[in-house]
C-alpha cells in the first residue's frame, strides 16, 4: 500500500500541492487566533514553522505520519513547537483541507494555460494582420473553393482561442469557491469565518454546500473537457498547416530548426512539429475521458476514488495542453507564407464560379438556378479546352448561355471580373468576410477582446496575491504600542 499508493501520492503532493497546503494551514492559524483559540504568538509560531517547510523537509513515513502530507505537516509543526498547543487543529478534517488544496492546484493550472493561450493568440493576431491581403485558395470538401487570405484563416484561429479563453475564465470562476470550512462533509462546529478564509486563499467565495465542497471534483472534469475541446479545434488547424506544408501545395515554410529531414529522401523537408502538435491533441480527449470515468458510478461523498484516482492524470492533461500550445506558438511565430504558390493556385482554379453565377443574375437577369447551371457548364467546357480562368473564353460562356436560350450583353466583362484574383477578395462586402478591410476590422475587435481577457485574468491573479498579503498581515507581529493604543480607543469609545 505504501509503495503503490501512499508514497507516490505523497511525492506528487510535495511537488505540486505543498505550497497550497501550507497556505491553507497559515489561514487556519489566523482563524484560530481570530476566534481566540490560539494566542497571537502561538499562531505566529505555527506560521513560522510552516514557512520552514520545503520539498526536502517532509518524507513519507508510515510509522511517523502515515505517509500523508497533512499529518506530515502537523508532525513537523508539533516537533518544532517549544510546547504543545492543545487547541491547534481542533474541529478540523482532512477532507476539506485536501479538497481546498486540489482546487487551488487546479485553479493555478487553468490560469497557467490561459497565460500560454494569451501568448499564442497574440502571435496569431500579429501573423493575421501581416497576411490579411495575400490571396490564397480556401478549401471545402478538400477542393479549392473560394479565394481567402492567410489572415482570414488565422483570424478564425484567433476566434477559437478567444472562445476557449472565455470558457476557461468561466471554468476558473466556477471552481473559485473555497471548500475550506466544510469539514468532513456536514460543516463544522466552530464559527469559522468562511468568507474571510476564502478571501485569504484567493477565492472569491466559499463553496456554499459542505457536501459539494468535499464530494465534488467537477472542476477537474470541466477543465479537462475544455482541454479536450481545445485539442479538437487545434487538431483541425494543424491539419490545415500540414496540408499547406505538403510539396503539392507548398503554401507555408518553417525554418530549419522546426523542420525534419529524410536521410533516404534528401529532397524532402518535413514538418514533424506539426505532426507532434496534432498527435498531442489526442491525449487531451483521453485524459478528459479518464477523469470522467473515474467519477462515474461513485457515491456523492468524500472518496479517494474521486479525490485521488480520478484526478491521476489532471496534471498530465495540463502539461500536454501547455506543451502543445507552446509548440504551436513557436510555429506561428516562425511561419512564412509563399505568396507565389498560393496565387498560382488561385489563378489556376476556377474560384470565381460563384461570382460568375451571381453576376449572371444581377447584371444579365438570368434566374439564379439557371445562372448556376450556365456557370457550371462554362467552367466544364473551359477546363476541357485548357483555357485559363482569367481572362476566360467569352465564346464558351456565350454558347453555355445559348443552350438555355439566353443572350448575354457582356460575356467578356463577366469573365474578366468573376475570375480576377484580387477582385475575388474585394467583392466580399459582408461583415466577417475574407475581404482585407473586413479582416482588419475583425482583428481590431479580437485585439480588444484579447486585452479584456488579459485584464480579467490579471484581476484574478491579483485576488490571489491580495489574499496571500492579507494572511501575512494577520500573522504579522503587532507593532509595539499598537495593542495599548487600540485598547485605549476602545475604552474611550465605551465611555460614550
Amino acid at each position: 500500500m505504501h509503495d503503490e499508493v501512499l508514497a507516490p501520492q505523497f511525492r506528487f503532493e510535495i511537488r505540486h500541492l505543498l505550497g497550497h497546503y501550507t497556505a491553507i494551514e497559515k489561514t487556519l492559524a489566523a482563524e484560530y487566533a481570530r476566534m481566540g483559540l490560539l494566542s497571537a504568538g502561538e499562531s505566529r509560531s505555527v506560521a513560522a514553522l510552516l514557512d520552514e517547510v520545503g520539498p526536502e523537509t517532509l518524507t513519507a513515513r508510515p510509522d511517523a505520519n502515515m505517509s500523508d502530507i497533512a499529518f506530515a505537516l502537523e508532525r513537523h509543526v508539533e516537533a518544532g513547537l517549544p510546547a504543545p498547543i492543545a487547541r491547534w487543529h481542533v474541529d478540523r478534517s482532512r477532507n476539506d483541507l485536501q479538497a481546498c488544496a486540489q482546487a487551488m492546484f487546479g485553479r493555478d493550472q487553468v490560469a497557467g494555460l490561459a497565460a500560454a493561450l494569451l501568448d499564442l493568440c497574440s502571435v496569431v493576431l500579429e501573423r493575421a494582420e501581416e497576411n490579411r491581403e495575400l490571396p490564397m485558395p480556401g478549401y471545402t470538401h478538400f477542393q479549392a473553393a473560394q479565394i481567402i487570405t492567410p489572415g482570414f484563416h488565422l483570424a478564425a484561429l484567433a476566434e477559437q482561442l478567444l472562445h476557449t479563453q472565455r470558457r476557461l475564465l468561466h471554468t476558473y470562476d466556477g471552481m473559485n469557491a473555497c471548500p475550506l470550512g466544510a469539514g468532513a462533509m456536514a460543516g463544522q462546529e466552530l464559527p469559522w469565518d468562511r468568507v474571510r478564509m476564502a478571501r485569504m486563499l484567493g477565492f472569491d467565495r466559499p463553496q456554499p454546500n459542505a457536501l459539494t465542497a468535499v464530494a465534488s471534483r467537477r472542476w477537474s472534469a470541466e477543465a479537462t473537457a475544455e482541454l479536450s475541446l481545445l485539442g479538437a479545434a487545434l487538431s483541425r488547424f494543424a491539419t490545415d498547416l500540414l496540408t499547406w506544408g505538403g510539396s503539392e501545395y507548398g503554401f507555408i515554410e518553417l525554418p530549419d530548426e522546426l523542420s525534419g529531414i529524410s536521410s533516404a529522401m534528401p529532397q524532402k523537408k518535413n514538418y514533424p512539429v506539426l505532426e507532434r502538435i496534432r498527435g498531442r491533441t489526442a491525449h487531451l480527449t483521453a485524459f478528459h475521458a479518464d477523469v470522467l470515468l473515474g467519477q462515474r458510478n461513485t457515491p456523492f461523498c468524500n472518496l479517494v476514488e474521486v479525490s485521488k484516482e480520478a484526478g491521476t492524470h489532471v496534471l498530465a492533461a495540463f502539461d500536454s495542453a501547455h506543451g502543445t500550445v507552446r509548440l504551436l506558438t513557436e510555429v506561428m511565430r516562425r511561419i512564412g507564407f509563399r505568396a507565389d504558390r498560393m496565387r498560382a493556385v488561385c489563378e489556376r482554379e476556377y474560384l470565381g464560379g460563384f461570382s460568375l453565377a451571381n453576376a449572371l443574375t444581377l447584371t444579365e437577369g438570368v434566374p439564379w438556378r439557371t445562372a448556376q447551371v450556365v456557370a457550371g457548364k462554362y467552367i466544364v467546357s473551359a477546363a476541357g479546352a485548357g483555357a485559363a480562368p482569367h481572362p476566360g473564353e467569352p465564346d464558351l460562356l456565350t454558347r453555355a448561355a445559348a443552350e438555355h436560350v439566353l443572350t448575354l450583353a457582356d460575356p467578356t466583362g463577366l469573365l474578366a471580373d468573376a475570375f480576377d484574383v484580387d477582385r475575388g477578395l474585394d467583392r466580399l462586402v459582408s461583415d466577417g468576410s475574407a475581404r482585407p478591410d473586413a479582416v482588419r476590422e475583425a482583428l481590431r475587435t479580437q485585439r480588444d477582446a484579447h486585452e479584456e481577457l488579459r485584464a480579467a485574468w490579471e484581476r484574478r491573479s491579483e485576488a490571489v496575491r491580495a489574499g496571500t498579503a492579507e494572511t501575512a498581515r494577520a500573522l504579522a507581529p503587532v507593532p509595539q504600542g499598537a495593542v495599548g493604543a487600540g485598547a485605549g480607543r476602545l475604552a474611550r469609545a465605551g465611555e460614550h
